[in-house]
């Protein structure tokens, strides 16, 4: 499908999907003059709620993905797992950004392997398990390593530490014996991402270095500028996104994060084909967000160089905060955490929360970084969440 510009307060823009990153890029076309419309299952879906249309079905309802392709000028994606399948219907009638092949690409850790390597971008010593005759071969110098599901893991789901072969035919067992990636456990030092948005005129842009923090497999704090970071290892980080999404003919926001070995050295991790977490700093730091670079992106829009204008932390909310006093869901202290400087919270709209699910993050911006990180600590204090 040929694509052509969608000028701002003269066309409607769809997204699959109704998390909180749909919400945000909802929010970031509304600003922009368009009509938004969601196609989400869930009735109270964070973006669903905020869009001007909301088609609640099935993300391969024939009938839901052709009534999206006819309400808009251009669609995008809020999740990796959507169906690729779904996109490229979508696309046989409208511009799709990402396409559904490169969606196809990050929705498997093995053609992911696969990609980094073809494009030169170093990442852990692997192997592919999809049958017995593999599990059989992996080379004993893997181990000790983490197995993988191939398909549809994300924060810590769907992966099983292993030190022995024997370990490792016990935890394909656990994972149902569908296709995984075995990775060499390797020497971390901490880990970092790079996000970069790309439209269909080759214009190719990027945000600063981010430095995050993960805990149980789940992003916790992320922090900008990347305080352990090189001037030469960010070049080298962004060199390597960039390539990445080029080689893939790539439109929209993509995400690529990395391993800094304790030698000093880059390890590809993983790739989402959407706006990140780690980049949610940008709603309040820099003076063009993540969401709006996708939105621009997938609208055939300029993509100006986006500039960092405070340092920032940013701090994921997740539902435990609402329990730090037993079962009963109590309002965590915002009045408090807003009364410190440069602090911005942002709530999904999500109608209740559980514990492990993403309920809103709190950036803090300042002159310094320090200043940043001082006020960040005293948030964390506040919340009753662990110092970094």
């Amino acid at each position: 499908m040929s694509r052509r510009t969608v000028l701002p307060g003269a066309g409607t823009l769809g997204v699959l999907g109704g998390g909180q990153l749909g919400r945000m890029f909802v929010h970031a076309a509304q600003e922009l003059g368009y009509r938004t419309v969601v196609l989400d299952p869930d009735p109270d879906s964070p973006a669903g709620l905020v869009a001007h249309r909301h088609l609640r079905c099935d993300y391969l309802d024939p009938q839901g993905l052709d009534e999206l392709a006819g309400l808009c000028d251009a669609v995008t994606t809020e999740f990796e797992n959507v169906p690729a399948e779904a996109l490229a219907r979508l696309a046989r009638t409208l511009p799709v950004a990402p396409a559904a092949e490169a969606v196809a690409i990050c929705q498997d850790r093995a053609r992911e392997k696969a990609h980094f390597t073809a494009c030169g971008v170093p990442c852990a010593p692997h192997a592919v398990i999809a049958d017995e005759a593999q599990l059989q071969a992996v080379d004993p110098g893997l181990l000790p390593g983490i197995l993988k599901t191939a398909r549809l893991g994300y924060d810590g789901k769907g992966q099983v530490g292993v030190r022995t072969p024997e370990e490792l035919a016990a935890a394909w067992d656990e994972l149902q014996r569908v296709p995984c990636v075995l990775e060499k456990r390797l020497d971390l030092a901490f880990e970092v991402s790079v996000i970069v948005a790309r439209n269909a005129q080759g214009e190719l842009v990027h945000f600063p270095l981010q430095q995050n923090l993960h805990r149980d497999g789940i992003l916790a704090v992320t922090s900008v500028p990347a305080p352990q970071v090189t001037p030469e290892l960010q070049a080298q980080a962004v060199r390597a996104a960039e390539a990445v999404a080029a080689s893939m003919g790539y439109v929209g926001v993509l995400c690529v994060e990395f391993f800094v070995l304790a030698d000093g050295t880059l390890a590809a991790n993983e790739m989402a084909p959407r706006p990140h977490n780690s980049g949610h700093y940008t709603l309040d730091a820099c003076d063009v967000s993540q969401f709006g670079l996708q939105v621009r992106a997938m609208a055939g829009l300029p993509l100006p160089a986006p500039r960092l204008h405070s340092p920032a932390i940013m701090l994921n909310l997740l539902g435990d905060l609402w329990f730090r006093h037993g079962e009963a869901e109590t309002t965590p202290p915002w009045d408090a955490v807003l009364a410190l400087p440069g602090t911005h919270l942002h709530l999904y709209g999500k109608v209740s929360a559980r514990r492990g699910r993403k309920m809103g993050h709190l950036n803090v911006t300042g002159a310094s970084a320090a200043q940043v990180r001082e006020v960040a600590l005293r948030c964390s204090e506040l919340l009753g969440l662990d110092p970094f």
